[in-house]
């Protein structure tokens, strides 16, 4: 892979005042790491993007920042909930003398027989698997071929992946990553019986956060106010 390059300044606009910069086709960002002051900073949004298509989140990026080159690794884009477009991207600063734990994307290529003959259904059990390596020896993805799935049920795990010198897997040998079912046919309600209404109900869960300071406030429901007190009448 060739050297990946994205220029930056040091950023000094926060906020609300970020929606201006970003309309100019600049992206917000931070850097930090161990032993490295946290300095946010500013790139432009195409720029990013060429390299992003090559690096992905495993990739070696070097920030050309006042004439000093920093190598990292993206760590987290974040995007709008409605609009899906990039609103703030964080770097991981690293030594490319020492060992990293990062998370690598799990591809499947190939043709299972169990699904395209057996009706089974394919499932991706885990998208990534965490490695440790040194940052040049991270690889981009890891490979896996289903076609030697010939059967329904049966599943390929981490102790399947082939082994390398340069990293170290470290999600768990008997963490299942691909895995093909069997086809549940959904049950039929009858015309006779009348099916009992479905209730929905919202999950507890974890707010997105836009970048910076953009996440809009809940607004807080107002408490329901206790019925009023009848008086009794006397008879």
């Amino acid at each position: 892979m060739n050297k990946l390059t994205l220029k930056a300044e040091t950023r000094n606009i926060f906020g609300k005042k970020l929606k201006k910069i970003r309309k100019q086709g600049i992206i917000p960002g931070n850097i930090y790491g161990q032993d490295f002051k946290s300095t946010a900073v500013s790139f432009n949004l195409k720029d990013f993007i060429n390299v992003y298509k090559v690096s992905g989140e495993t990739g070696i990026v070097y920030f050309s920042l006042k004439e000093k080159e920093v190598p990292t690794l993206i760590k987290s884009l974040q995007k709008h909930p409605v609009t899906d477009k990039l609103l703030h991207v964080d770097f991981r600063k690293i030594d490319l003398k020492k060992k990293v734990e990062t998370e690598v994307p799990v591809k499947v290529t190939g043709v299972s027989e169990a699904v395209t003959q057996k009706a089974g259904v394919l499932l991706l059990q885990s998208e990534t698997l965490l490695v440790e390596a040194l940052p040049e020896d991270i690889p981009s993805h890891f490979e896996i071929d289903i076609s030697q799935i010939k059967e329904i049920g049966q599943e390929i795990k981490v102790s399947d992946l082939k082994k390398s010198e340069k990293y170290q897997i470290k999600t768990p040998l008997e963490k299942v990553v691909v895995s093909v079912i069997a086809h549940k046919e959904e049950s039929v309600t009858p015309e006779t019986t009348v099916a009992a209404p479905e209730i929905l109900t919202e999950k507890e869960g974890e707010v997105p956060v836009e970048a910076e300071e953009e996440t809009a406030k809940p607004t807080e429901a107002k408490p329901t106010p206790p019925p009023e007190k009848t008086k009794e009448t006397k008879k």
